[in-house]
């Protein structure tokens, strides 16, 4: 409305909540849903040039008069509330009960928010299964205090960015021919022919939707950070955003975004290179040993930048013995869940100490029935215990989990053009890719 206020569209009525990502006149309980935002779509993102920054991506808009920013005093934490709703807050991130005192200048309001499309329930049934899968080797002081009733939903801020880029891409590329096994002292190995061609592609490619973090606090990729948790359960359903609206922040907390579109040139930019040369990759598939790309030449024509608030469930534990915060995270669109879980560390080491003692037995036996030739079968008996390790280590942990944007993001290729020119044929080769293929090579990434 001209008003900046939302009013119910069959009584006119501006007591508004929301439920199940549709906003509910709580006067008429009519239910209804703004129009969907976004500002660039399809073959529109091929006109875009230079740089174009929305008004709510550079500036606090006039709604956000009665949303203030709370500084959490225990972690430093910056958390968003609407005044008219309530004067208290708890820290998402350590549960903290925030003070009004501590209130600091606001940041922007987004253009659009994607509401929340899982209902804290179901999220708390999602969360306790998956702590129920890392159980066995979770300390007790985790399990006895965990519990989904203290789940919070929060809105993270995020940069929302549409591209239009032109691609250049050349190089090389090898195709498989044949696999075989030859003699090598009293063993074989596996040899490989295969065709080396010269490649050339280019394309126009429209990136869209690309999400990039615009918190500092997440762009942390530290090893003693696990708030790459949240960066690894993207992407969300971005197309299905609507227009700001604060009803839509009832009952739930949110963050301020707290850099600027310039701070974020660099990433944006590479993440974008990332998109487009995984999409040169996707042109050239046929050549499966892989493909090394000498000259590349992404120009970056146009970008459309916008802010938003994608919806997260989200539980944090303080582990005391290794000052760590550790989280659990559902994407509360498609309910995409991950969390990094503590560890009991003795009895992850008793167990794989028992492993080893097992394989040790189990190699000695081996050695001394089959001979001592069979010294690297023993070998790798006795590695088992440490890969045991190492594996419950990752899958408890998850530090190097991350969104993966170079083939998550929307894409589309326009005015594709490729040229492929035979080099020759090569045999005996030892390695089973193309020893100089770059093809998976990633700069844009945030969480390490």
């Amino acid at each position: 409305m001209s008003d900046n206020q939302v009013k119910c569209p069959k009584c006119g009525a501006t007591d508004i909540s929301q439920h199940g990502g549709m906003l509910v006149c709580n006067f008429c309980r009519h239910e209804f849903k703004p129009e969907a935002t976004n500002a660039a779509a399809g073959d529109e993102i091929f006109e875009m040039e230079g740089d174009i920054i929305t008004s709510r991506t550079e500036d606090i808009n006039k709604d956000a008069e009665d949303m203030v920013t709370l500084k959490c005093q225990s972690c430093g934490a910056e958390v968003v509330i609407d005044t008219n709703e309530s004067t208290q807050a708890r820290c998402h991130w350590c549960r903290n009960t925030l003070s009004i005192n501590d209130k600091m200048e606001n940041g922007a309001v987004p253009d659009m928010i994607l509401p929340f499309g899982v209902q804290k329930q179901e999220a708390q049934s999602i969360m306790d299964l998956y702590v129920q899968k890392h159980k066995f080797f979770a300390p007790k002081p985790f399990l006895n205090e965990f519990d989904t009733n203290n789940i919070m939903g929060v809105y993270f801020p995020y940069l929302d960015v549409d591209a239009n880029t032109h691609a250049s891409f050349e190089g090389t590329g090898e195709k498989l021919v044949r696999r075989y096994k030859v003699k090598v002292g009293d063993g074989e190995e596996t040899r490989y022919d295969a065709d080396l061609y010269g490649l050339r592609r280019e394309f126009d490619c429209g990136v869209d939707d690309l999400i990039v973090e615009s918190s500092l606090k997440r762009m942390d990729g530290s090893k003693s950070e696990t708030n790459n948790i949240i960066n690894a359960i993207l992407p969300f359903d971005t197309e299905n955003c609507v227009a700001y609206d604060s009803n839509y922040l009832r009952g739930y907390t949110s963050e301020r975004r707290d850099v600027n579109v310039s701070d974020m040139d660099k990433v944006v930019n590479d993440q974008i290179k990332d998109i487009v040369r995984y999409q040169a990759k996707e042109t050239a598939k046929e050549y499966d040993r892989g493909v090394c790309w000498e000259k590349e030449n992404v120009d970056v024509k146009g970008r459309l930048f916008k802010s938003a608030y994608l919806p997260v469930w989200l539980y944090s534990y303080f582990e005391e013995k290794t000052q760590m915060l550790h989280y659990v995270a559902v994407n509360a669109r498609t309910k995409e869940t991950l969390g990094s879980i503590p560890i009991n560390k003795g009895k992850l080491l008793g167990v794989t100490f028992a492993i080893e003692a097992v394989m040790i037995i189990i190699a000695i036996l081996a050695v001394a029935g089959l001979g001592i030739e069979n010294g690297a079968i023993a070998f790798l008996l006795l590695i088992v215990g440490l890969i045991f390790y190492l594996v419950q280590v990752k899958r408890y942990r998850q530090a190097d989990e991350r969104h993966y944007h170079e083939r998550e993001t929307r894409t589309l290729m326009r005015n594709v053009q490729k040229d492929d020119n035979f080099i020759k044929h090569e045999k005996n080769l030892k390695n089973e890719r193309y020893t100089r293929a770059n093809d998976n090579r990633v700069e844009g990434v945030i969480i390490k």
